[in-house]
């Protein structure tokens, strides 16, 4: 009787370790930094391309996470994409003559946002809660690239056929 509590006892904690374990690689996948409140702004910028840019995707100063996408969506006035993004107070805050640019990890890695702190001095004020970065870099599209190596090699060709 003894040996079966302690078998028992011994595969619900195996049980147990495996759904902790199965929970903590859910929390990961969905990149759940923490739980509860938080002490974040907010900073938008628009792009004039955001490519495969997405919700929750990573943004960057130097290749530290400061803060992540929290909000896309589409300004029906001027038909550009708006990108809200949550940064983190602990991180400090950021000059307006900062810029930000989409970004590629590796070749074909995910799309982040970095963040470039601009200059500072006196008469420069610091981004606060909802205001704009207006420098903005749009994203790079990989295909757009290839098309335009292709047409331009296509009109290089042309151009040498008819001399």
């Amino acid at each position: 009787m003894q040996t079966n509590r302690r078998l028992e006892f011994m595969v619900g904690s195996f049980v147990l370790a495996g759904v902790i374990a199965i929970l903590i690689m859910m929390f990961k996948v969905a990149n759940v930094t923490s739980i509860g409140p938080s002490d974040n702004y907010t900073l938008k910028a628009r792009f004039d391309n955001i490519g495969n840019l997405k919700v929750r995707s990573p943004v960057k100063v130097g290749g530290v996470v400061v803060g992540q996408v929290t909000n896309i969506h589409l300004d029906t006035q001027d038909y550009v994409p708006v990108v809200s993004m949550a940064i983190g107070r602990q991180f400090g805050e950021y000059p307006e003559t900062s810029s930000a640019q989409i970004l590629t990890s590796g070749l074909i890695g995910e799309q982040y946002i970095s963040l470039v702190p601009g200059f500072v001095m006196d008469e420069v004020a610091m981004l606060d809660n909802g205001d704009y970065i207006e420098d903005t870099k749009s994203a790079l599209v990989l295909e757009d690239l290839i098309g335009q190596f292709l047409y331009s090699s296509k009109d290089s060709g042309a151009s040498s056929s008819k001399e």
